[in-house]
């Protein structure tokens, strides 16, 4: 019998920030393919049809021929384990309810282990992706069993609970079209939009800006009647019980129907419509009383449909419209076969807050089984043939509408958001019609609502939704702001940590708050507050959601790249001074010069386009560096006449060297002598190359060289002594 082929997963890592692979997270794995290093797809036998019936979907992977079916095609060509297992874990992820579609193989010095690089949201649903995918794999080499739903079932629960989501996460994309970074904050929906002093804050459909006294006077039903009645906006009628007679009390008074429902409630929950008898107004009484703090409202009954209108800023962004729902009778089925039947076997209902609309279900529904009692009918009833059974009067609000929506609905909605003072609001509205005037219709306000739910206006029951995630990044960013503030980052292997600091002096006698983490320390507006080794991911972190940075500084050695991936998406300036190969990079496998180009080149690639890279032009590979940044180039080095600094300078491009022991900076249009060398104090003097890229970046950001050489002379290098 053969022995069953196996994979080994040596390490896993988690790249947090833009790494040599990509410019987004990443789980980094490496795995040892042992034998099968010796047996590629095609010499397997069976092994591409079972892994085609597990995971059909592989077809859409385009892989290296860029075309669907494409990574099909490599399998039966003859492709690696590890190349395979890349795909596995992509096609999981996506399967569980996470789209990703980034991903790498490549193999190290030692035969048979490969680094397998592939794109995850979430770390936990990646990590497992990988166990997966790993255990699938090997069931389809050794044509073992697999349980392909139960794995996916696995993946899906994960994302429920561990991402985003889908209304912060639909934010977010809108922030990352509008090139705005973002950061999360807490495993739940608390993300930052923008770093430092530039940053505004989400939680879910609640922002910064979010009133927490407009959020009380939300929740407090009577009060925000009372305020909008006295503001013009239409409410219906009400009054607050406290009791069971109480209740009958008012809805004579009022005149019914009428509506009752819980003083805090939300969601619908609680809510009773069109009630008249004495019976229904006490069980419905009953039922809100439970749902709330005791306390209940009874209304009038305004007759039309439930409208949810999204207010973002002070317009209406979108509008849902909600439905009744019926079940008919067949004479066999109960109202529980009935449901399932009739209502729940719409694709769009699901238990997940990915679906548009919800499944009922009955012993988590009192207000259903309440209809269901008007009517003389329990859950176990059978309804005649043809017999048209009420199951829900509001709810459903799934349906958009914003086109149809009439300016004076609109307005009122706006209004009422006004009002209340929330500056994202789900403003519900009882219309006959949205599309005619409200002075055409009995219409009315019935709630307005604080962090209103997204869903129903992003994937709606009908269209292709709404961009309200846009709107609601216009609300928290002008047109033209990006959240970001001034990044600069340092790579390489010469004096990485003085510059750093040097670049962050000078940034902040410009007059900006500037955060630094560096392997001098951790430093925060002039004041070191950790004086350790400050070049890991967590440290970056630290300083871009602080909100009095104003500027951010970091040094980024290659083990830092390599092993957690930098701090921030971009920057504004990345300063080169060598590709150094150093003996600690052999953790990471990166053996020689060639191959750290590859990871220093990271800190160019995530460089703006508005942004600069400052290169030493004697640096290796110094040109071809250049010609990955996206943005402008300034390159530095003592010579003047460095062949590669004087090409750049001689076609109109920035360039800092130094002439007779003078910094000089040379523009497109003419040089400025900075100051002497011999001006400075002997050690920064006896080190130009880190001076000229300190003052290489600080030019880039706009630092006058007035302020830059009144930094130079101020600057004091011992840390220990530095007041910075």
């Amino acid at each position: 019998m053969t022995q069953q082929k196996t994979i080994e997963i040596v390490r896993v890592n988690h790249l947090r920030g833009p790494n040599m692979w990509t410019y987004r997270p990443v789980i980094e794995a490496w795995v040892d393919i042992g034998e099968l290093e010796d047996y590629p797809s095609n010499t397997l036998p069976g092994f591409v049809d079972r892994l085609s019936a597990w995971l059909p979907s592989l077809v859409e992977h385009e892989c290296s021929p860029g075309v669907r079916g494409g990574f099909l095609q490599r399998l039966h060509e003859g492709t690696w384990a590890a190349h395979i297992l890349e795909h596995v874990c992509l096609e999981l992820q996506n399967l569980g309810g996470m789209r990703t579609g980034f991903g790498k193989a490549r193999e190290t010095s030692q035969r048979g282990i490969y680094k397998v690089a592939f794109r995850t949201r979430q770390p936990d649903v990646g990590r497992r992706a990988l166990e997966l995918g790993r255990e699938l794999l090997l069931a389809a080499i050794n044509d073992t069993a697999f349980d392909i739903a139960a794995a996916v079932s696995e993946l899906q629960d994960m994302v429920d609970s561990l991402c985003l989501g889908p209304s912060t996460a639909h934010i977010v994309d809108a922030a990352t079209a509008r090139n705005i970074p973002h950061i999360r904050l807490t495993s739940g929906n608390l993300v930052q939009l923008g770093y430092g002093s530039a940053q505004r804050r989400i939680w879910t459909a609640e922002t910064d800006q979010t009133s927490a006294i407009a959020e009380e006077i939300a929740s407090d039903k009577d009060m925000t009647k009372r305020l909008l009645k006295a503001c013009g906006v239409p409410v219906p009628h009400g009054l607050l019980v406290r009791s069971a007679q109480e209740a009958w009390d008012a809805a004579q008074s009022i005149g019914t129907p009428v509506v009752i429902k819980p003083y805090d409630g939300n969601h619908g929950r609680g809510v009773s419509l069109d009630l008249e008898s004495r019976a229904d107004i006490e069980a419905a009484y009953t039922l809100a009383g439970a749902e709330g703090d005791g306390q209940v409202i009874v209304e009038e009954f305004i007759r039309g449909n439930e409208h949810r209108l999204l207010v973002v800023g002070q317009q209406v962004a979108a509008a849902a419209r909600g439905t009744t729902l019926y079940v008919i009778g067949d004479g066999v089925s109960d109202m529980n076969q009935l449901i399932e039947q009739q209502i729940n076997s719409d694709p769009r209902r699901g238990r997940a807050e990915s679906f548009p609309l919800n499944v009922v279900e009955l012993e988590d529904s009192p207000e259903v089984i309440l209809e269901l009692e008007r009517v003389g009918l329990q859950p176990d009833s059978v309804p005649a043939a043809g017999q048209q059974v009420l199951i829900q009067r509001n709810g459903n609000v799934a349906f958009d509408v914003s086109a149809e929506l009439h300016p004076s609905v609109a307005h009122a909605a706006a209004l009422a958001a006004r009002v209340v003072g929330l500056d994202i609001a789900g403003v519900d509205m009882v219309l006959e019609n949205c599309a005619l005037p409200l002075s055409q219709q009995r219409g009315a306000v019935i709630e307005v609502n604080a962090s209103p739910g997204l869903l129903a206006h992003i994937k709606p029951a009908n269209g292709p939704g709404q961009p309200v995630g846009a709107s609601i990044i216009s609300h928290l960013f002008e047109r033209t702001h990006s959240g970001r503030i001034p990044v600069v980052g340092v790579t390489g292997t010469h004096n990485t940590g003085r510059i750093a600091r040097l670049v962050a002096w000078l940034i902040h006698i410009s007059g900006k708050r500037v955060g630094l983490a560096c392997s001098e320390g951790l430093y925060l507006d002039s004041r070191r507050v950790d004086g350790a080794d400050n070049t890991h991911w967590e440290a970056g972190e630290r300083i871009l959601i602080n909100r009095s940075v104003e500027a951010a500084v970091f040094e980024n050695p290659c083990a830092t790249i390599l092993g957690q991936g930098l701090a921030y998406d971009k920057c504004d300036v990345g300063v080169i001074t060598d590709i150094g190969w150093t003996p600690a990079l052999r953790h990471f496998d990166v053996l020689d010069e060639d191959q750290c180009f590859k990871v220093t080149r990271t800190q160019v690639d995530v460089v703006l386009p508005s942004g600069t890279a400052v290169i030493h032009a004697e640096a290796a590979q110094a040109q071809e560096l250049a010609d990955l940044c996206d943005g402008a180039v300034i390159f530095y080095a003592c010579d003047g006449d460095n062949p590669i600094l004087a090409r750049h300078r001689s076609a109109g491009k920035k360039t800092v060297f130094v002439r007779n022991d003078a910094v000089v900076l040379a523009g497109p249009q003419h040089e400025t002598v900075l100051l002497r060398l011999h001006h400075l104090k002997p050690t920064k003097a006896a080190q130009p190359e880190m001076v000229m890229a300190a003052v290489a970046a600080a030019w880039a950001l706009g630092i006058t060289p007035e302020l830059i050489a009144a930094g130079l002379r101020t600057f004091e290098s011992n840390p220990q002594k530095a007041p910075y």
